[in-house]
């Protein structure tokens, strides 16, 4: 395993990352056993960037995470949560809440639910319309200097934001989706990213099992997400699944698998770049685990491009109602 600067003034992280929101079902059901074998098997092969949300299953994704890390060195997890997003007790979203007192708090519970005296890296969900983020970031830095976190990130905000936040406090990552059929960062949000020495941890490599060459049409449970993405609605997932055969073919001649040539080519667009696996269980893990393998020529990243051009994705990453809540997609740039 290599490990890469997160950010100009970031800890070492493993070039790849584990996410464990599915572990808290977002994408319907999954096992508890499984999932902590997968957090311990990740550990093992040196993947220290763990990545959690508070509203992950409203709380559970940061207790099963406490529950994998017991007995282990503190240290040997970088464990990146981000806060604000609210919800109601059917799990639906009601906003974001970047408050200076709810980052506090939110933090506090954080905190007792991993079991642990600080975070890693704390970032805020979403942007709040309401609150300027100089002042979210600045209750996030009066958490660093009491020593409850280590590192400052963001989430899905734009070019202008991040250079308001970056202002306030040195950032050390931006969370965000970036694949082969997501590539809007690309638009400017990755120049400002490297113009201010901030790194990016990218979510959504597989466009949520889209591009991993496991999806089927009509797969995901009523309780799935995946249920309502556009990306995954009628003749769009048609579309997106055409895609995904023109990869196998350079996949298959690469002796890869479809998911890990879409995983290396995310890795392959700079060191500056951590691509987080979403993987719940533990082959899906080591999968995950061999795109670290798969050297992609000039030549592969030509064919790759041409099987999969810039913008050929058929349907939004998100909702019409969620996607408005992206300060990402409404202000890229500036």
């Amino acid at each position: 395993m290599q490990y890469h600067q997160l950010g100009a003034t970031g800890p070492k992280v493993s070039e790849i990352g584990l996410g464990c929101m599915g572990m808290s079902g977002m994408y319907g059901p999954s096992d508890r056993a499984e999932s902590i074998a997968t957090v311990h098997a990740a550990l093992d092969a040196g993947v220290n960037l763990l990545d959690t949300g508070d509203f992950y299953g409203m709380g559970h994704n940061e207790m099963l995470i406490a529950e994998a890390l017991k007995g282990r060195k503190r240290e040997d997890a970088l464990i990146s949560v981000k806060f604000g997003a609210l919800r109601d007790p059917s799990a639906g979203w009601i906003g974001f809440d970047g408050r200076p007192a709810a980052v506090k708090s939110s933090l506090a519970y954080t905190l007792q639910r991993l079991n642990v005296d600080y975070i890693d890296v704390y970032r805020p969900a979403r942007l709040d319309p309401d609150v300027p983020i100089e002042d979210t970031i600045g209750a996030i830095a009066d958490m660093v200097k009491a020593g409850y976190v280590k590192h400052i990130g963001l989430s899905e905000v734009g070019s202008a934001t991040i250079r308001r936040a970056a202002a306030v406090h040195p950032i050390v990552d931006l969370q965000i989706e970036y694949s082969l059929i997501s590539r809007g960062i690309e638009d400017g949000i990755l120049q400002t990213c490297r113009e201010l020495g901030i790194s990016i941890t990218a979510y959504g490599v597989l466009s949520r099992g889209l591009i991993s060459g496991h999806w089927q049409k009509d797969a995901a449970a009523p309780t799935d997400f995946r249920a309502y993405s556009p990306r995954f609605q009628g003749e769009n997932v048609d579309k997106n699944l055409a895609l995904v055969e023109a990869l196998k073919a350079i996949a298959d001649k690469k002796g890869a698998s479809v998911a890990q040539i879409a995983i290396a080519w995310v890795a392959a667009q700079g060191k500056d770049i951590i691509p987080i696996v979403g993987a719940r269980r533990r082959d899906r893990l080591t999968e995950s685990l061999g795109s670290l393998d798969v050297a992609l020529t000039g030549e592969d990243l030509e064919a790759i491009e041409k099987a999969v051009p810039k913008g050929s994705a058929a349907g939004a990453r998100y909702t019409a109602a969620q996607m408005a809540h992206l300060d990402s997609e409404v202000s890229a740039h500036g």
